[in-house]
């Protein structure tokens, strides 16, 4: 009998992006082994005030969760989807050590409720982020340790500069590897003195979104880079609230296009979704919003609805990394566990979704069941 043919390498590579995963504070407190709930903000002094906020919102929240708990009907989607990476910006550090720092908010999240990340499956971590050392250097190292037993890669903070700026590298069925990048800017929150360096824990923190340090950047990941390989560069950057791109980002997105041949940028920062953009046909991920947070309750910034996320599949070619494909499942928190958005909430994420996409020539269109997908302006709307 002839010899069976090798399956042919996989052409496409399918994604599933979040924004800010935040499974600290009054999350963590609902999960089997909380840290001490203590804080040190100037409107709470426990992390089980937000457990009460969020169930004076919507309900009782049963005690002690399981890990699958928190992502409830997202579970269902991605069994659903069965997306080849899970990638997050994980937004809290894993530690119950550490001397906390004293700037305003800390999350953290004990490490023996870490299982909450495996319970979705997830594959990557950027850590480039104003809360991953929330508890100082030993929450930080603590953190590493803890994804690294977990089987978890994560790239933007480390021991020191070398480890913080080096991506992490999955290997591809068929061949190549994804090397993911994480970086961020002091606009997001990130503190000066947390900038990892030479024998200094920290976060790759960029100087500027400049057209040099853009440069910097691509020369930093080409020494990285083989043939073959597809690169994901994800950024933590601006402020929590407001649909504006700056030109500085705009500019330095594209420049990562254009010179750094970057797959995918994969903003966030901003606590609910901003807009896209399609350049070169690779994607530009602005803003990815919370899919995870503890806010339920708070008072404030109710127009932006921050307690609708999104889920995004992102479809690439393996060939060259252009954007075959973007669907997008909108999600609500209650009770400190993802829901699928009802039909009105759909609609309201479409209607800011389109008003922050315009921009950009690129329209988002509701697709059954439930979803969105992103479009060129020019392409016909999908048929009911």
């Amino acid at each position: 009998m002839p010899a069976p043919m090798p399956d042919a390498p996989p052409k496409t590579l399918t994604l599933f992006l979040a924004g800010d995963v935040m499974t600290g504070r009054g999350i963590d407190q609902v999960l089997p082994h909380p840290c001490d709930p203590a804080l040190h903000e100037p409107y709470a002094l426990s992390a089980l005030d937000y457990v009460h906020l969020a169930e004076a919102a919507h309900g009782p929240i049963p005690r002690p969760v399981p890990p699958a708990y928190v992502w409830g009907e997202a579970l269902e989607e991605l069994e659903r989807r069965r997306p080849d990476l899970r990638v997050v910006n994980l937004e809290t550090a894993i530690t119950c050590d550490g001397s906390w720092e004293p700037k305003g908010i800390n999350y953290r999240m004990s490490p023996e409720n870490a299982g909450v990340l495996q319970a979705a499956g997830v594959q990557l971590c950027s850590l480039a982020n104003n809360h991953v050392l929330d508890w100082g250097p030993a929450g930080l190292e603590e953190t590493l340790r803890t994804l690294e037993g977990l089987g978890i890669a994560r790239a933007g903070a480390g021991m020191d500069l070398e480890e913080a700026a080096a991506p992490a590298a999955l290997s591809l069925p068929g061949g190549g590897r994804l090397l993911f990048f994480a970086c961020g800017t002091a606009d997001s929150g990130i503190p000066p003195h947390w900038a990892a360096g030479p024998g200094r824990p920290g976060v790759h923190l960029l100087e500027d979104l400049s057209e040099g340090q853009a440069r910097r950047l691509v020369r930093h990941m080409g020494r990285w880079r083989e043939p073959g390989d597809l690169v994901l560069l994800s950024i933590h950057w601006g402020g929590n609230w407001g649909y504006t791109v700056t030109p500085e980002q705009r500019r330095f997105a594209r420049l990562l296009v254009e010179e750094g041949d970057v797959a995918l940028v994969h903003g966030h920062s901003s606590h609910h979704p901003k807009g896209m953009e399609l350049h070169r046909g690779r994607l530009i991920l602005y803003g990815c919003g919370d899919l995870i947070n503890d806010y339920e309750g708070i008072g404030g910034h109710r127009v932006y609805r921050s307690d609708l996320g999104l889920m995004y599949f992102a479809t690439l070619s393996r060939s060259d990394g252009r954007l075959l494909r973007l669907t997008m499942t909108p999600t609500r928190l209650r009770r400190f566990r993802l829901e699928r958005a009802q039909a009105r909430e759909v609609r309201w994420v479409q209607r800011a979704l389109q008003r922050a996409c315009a921009p950009f020539g690129l329209r988002v269109h509701r697709h059954a069941p439930g979803g969105l997908i992103l479009r060129p302006a020019r392409a016909a709307a999908p048929q009911a």
